[in-house]
């Protein structure tokens, strides 16, 4: 029953993440602990470990197809991602589960709220969002966006796309499909790897059966959610996104009020 739920949690967070572009984490950790009932530290563990495959492989193809994917500023991405994971761990192992968890949670609905607002404005307005294209300095912007995704993601055990990406679009210039696209095709190194070796080392191992069964899963769900991003406009997909992180977030309270 347990390789059964990790596939289907896999499957359904690969959707998600082909369809709003994110690395998987922001859907993988409250999945593994509200489906599986692991701690907060084991789950992001996991997390990360999954990560380290390319598993977004079939999502970053559907965007590529569809010219979304800035190629020339993953390089930097993952460059600055590498060294914001692994601080981002380190601080992680060494806080307890209930105020990590709950950071977590005002974490999501931070992000739900801004990126509300976003859609709201690109909605009246008429118009995708932020259609300019890259700023000057995006590769030097993209240095300092990958640290952050990094940080974000040793930290809370997120793939990091969840905070890239609307600062990708902010601060960079892309449209809401390049941003996913961009942030998809920076999760395909295994980047997330001295993130893993921490939280490896301080749990005692990974269950390594689990993250297979989650990540073939992944894999799949993975494209099918990218067919479905390129049918969505940009407002919608980001509302959509916006309504996910708002019901993660609920979901995770209640268990740590409970």
């Amino acid at each position: 029953m347990t390789w059964l739920l990790s596939s289907l949690s896999g499957l359904a967070a690969g959707f998600l993440s082909g369809t709003f572009g994110i690395g998987g984490g922001v859907v993988l950790v409250p999945m593994l602990a509200l489906v599986l009932g692991l701690g907060q530290h084991e789950a992001q563990g996991m997390t990360l470990a999954i990560m380290l495959l390319p598993v977004g492989l079939a999502a970053v193809i559907e965007y590529h197809r569809a010219g979304q994917v800035r190629w020339r500023l993953v390089a930097p991405l993952v460059v600055g991602f590498l060294a914001g994971v692994w601080a981002g761990s380190e601080v992680a192992t060494a806080v307890a589960e209930r105020p990590l968890r709950l950071g977590f949670v005002a974490f999501l609905v931070a992000i739900a709220i801004r990126n509300w607002r976003v859609a709201g404005g690109a909605s009246s307005a008429g118009a995708s969002v932020a259609p300019a294209g890259p700023a000057r300095w995006a590769t030097g912007h993209a240095l300092w966006i990958g640290a952050a995704g990094g940080a974000a993601s040793g930290l809370l055990g997120i793939g990091g796309a969840v905070l890239m990406i609307p600062l990708l679009v902010a601060v960079v210039g892309l449209t809401q499909h390049e941003a996913q696209g961009t942030s998809l095709a920076v999760m395909l190194p295994p980047i997330g790897l001295p993130g893993v070796l921490v939280y490896s080392g301080s749990r005692g191992g990974l269950p390594w059966l689990v993250v297979a069964c989650v990540a073939a899963g992944f894999l799949l769900g993975g494209a099918l959610g990218a067919k479905m991003a390129r049918r969505m406009a940009g407002p919608a997909l980001i509302r959509g996104f916006a309504l996910f992180q708002f019901t993660v977030a609920a979901g995770l309270l209640v268990r740590v009020l409970l």
